[in-house]
C-alpha cells in the first residue's frame, strides 16, 4: 500500500491507501474520493480523473507520455503541474505523495 494525501474539490483532506501495482485513479477512487469520475475507465480518454500534483512530489513521477499531454492540452484548468490519475502506477516512490482534485469542467 501506498499512503497518497489527496486534498478533494470541497478543501477537505484525506488520506488513501492505495495498493502498489494499481492505476492512482483506482486507488483514488476504491479509497473513497469521489471527486474522480473517470468516466472512460481509465483508458485516458475524458480527462475525468485530473489532479494537481504538489510541486514539491512532480519529480517522483514518470514523465507523461503523448496520450496523457494531448488529453491535458485540450483541458481549460490544466496547469504545469496536472497530471491524470490513470496514467500513474501506484509504486513505494509515491508513498506521501499529495494531490488536489482539479476542478471539474
Amino acid at each position: 500500500m501506498v499512503q497518497i494525501r489527496v486534498t478533494q474539490r470541497d478543501g477537505g483532506d484525506v488520506v488513501v491507501d492505495a495498493p502498489t501495482g494499481q492505476s492512482l485513479m483506482q486507488g483514488l477512487r476504491d479509497g473513497g474520493v469521489t471527486d474522480i469520475a473517470a468516466i472512460c475507465g481509465g483508458y485516458c480518454l475524458c480527462g475525468t480523473c485530473h489532479v494537481y500534483v504538489d510541486e514539491s512530489d512532480l519529480d517522483r513521477l514518470p514523465p507523461q507520455g503523448d496520450d496523457e499531454q494531448l488529453l491535458l492540452e485540450g483541458i481549460l484548468e490544466s496547469r504545469e503541474n496536472s497530471r491524470l490519475t490513470c496514467q500513474i502506477e501506484c509504486v513505494a516512490a509515491l508513498e506521501g505523495m499529495h494531490v488536489t482534485v482539479a476542478p471539474g469542467e
